[in-house]
């Protein structure tokens, strides 16, 4: 087994599978903290990469693509704190990190792990239900429904429309960009029957965002409902992604889909509550969602 630790986070590698767990260094984005713990599958892997730099040097994992939700909904569009797939390391801890970087690409090597587009998700995207709020608006997701609730800086024209209840079925793409410079983000779904050209702002199914801190956090809803889509690359009759998520491929065990996978979550959300990052009306949400499925 290879393993480096770092304020910034820790990863493990045992052969057949990548463990990802963030740090709680000040640096680490909102979206690493919220996400947690990743596995990623050799399989799912194209290469890893280290550069050494003065102070600091940066692990990257590349994924091959079409692995990943959170990837493809995003875009590649994620800041560097907020990008899972990037480790820093401090300068005492390059061997360690050359160490890790060998031990995983020799084990790409000796498996002869294609690095090519891969047909299905490898990854099954963010736990749910979830919800974040940012921009104007709050965006839950349940599995089966997204909810799009907006508040006081929502534009009159888009608030009137009321509270917007999108089912999974009817949801054709899903896209999350973030801010740059004066252009202003986006959480938008791409509805069948209801495609429109309006800007965010007025879009009845996007959320509009502006840069600030949980802008991050729409980014893990767009990567849930993304991960329940058809993928891309997947033949029209293949069997929908989100039947295989629970197989062993996506490292997730037999128990995630019953009782001791919703206590699992519950804990989760109450960590979340206690260090700050879902305020006490996200909390309540997304516990009633967990407690209705129990």
């Amino acid at each position: 087994m290879a393993e480096i630790i770092q304020k910034d986070g820790t990863w493990t590698f045992d052969g057949d599978a990548l463990r990802l767990t963030p740090g709680r260094d000040k640096n680490v984005g909102l979206l690493r903290k919220t996400l947690g713990e990743l596995t990623i599958p050799l399989q799912g892997l194209a290469g890893i990469s280290f550069e050494q730099g003065r102070k600091t040097g940066r692990l990257r994992l590349r994924l091959r693509d079409g692995a990943d939700p959170l990837l493809q909904a995003t875009g590649g569009r994620l800041g560097e704190s907020d990008d899972p797939y990037r480790l820093t390391v401090e300068s005492d801890r390059y061997g360690v990190a050359e160490y890790v970087a060998d031990e995983v690409r020799n084990a790409l090597m000796l498996d002869q792990v294609p690095s090519d587009p891969v047909d299905g998700y490898l990854l099954p995207g963010p736990s749910v239900p979830l919800s974040a709020s940012a921009g104007d608006g709050t965006a839950s997701f349940d599995g089966e429904h997204v909810r799009l609730e907006w508040n006081w800086k929502t534009e009159d024209a888009k608030a009137s429309a009321g509270v917007r209840s999108l089912a999974l079925a009817d949801i054709t793409a899903v896209e999350w960009q973030p801010a740059v410079g004066l252009e202003n983000g986006y959480l938008r779904f791409t509805v069948r029957g209801a495609a429109t050209k309006a800007p965010p702002k007025y879009d009845p199914n996007s959320v509009e965002l502006w840069g600030f801190k949980k802008d991050p956090l729409m980014a893990l809803v767009a990567a849930a409902v993304q991960a329940r889509l058809p993928h891309p690359a997947a033949p029209v009759d293949e069997v929908p992604p989100a039947k295989r998520l629970a197989g062993p491929a996506q490292g997730t065990a037999p128990a995630e889909d019953g009782h001791d996978a919703l206590l699992r979550r519950l804990r989760e959300l109450g960590e979340l509550h206690r260090t700050g990052v879902l305020t006490g009306d996200e909390f309540a949400m997304a516990k009633q969602a967990v407690l209705k499925r129990m």
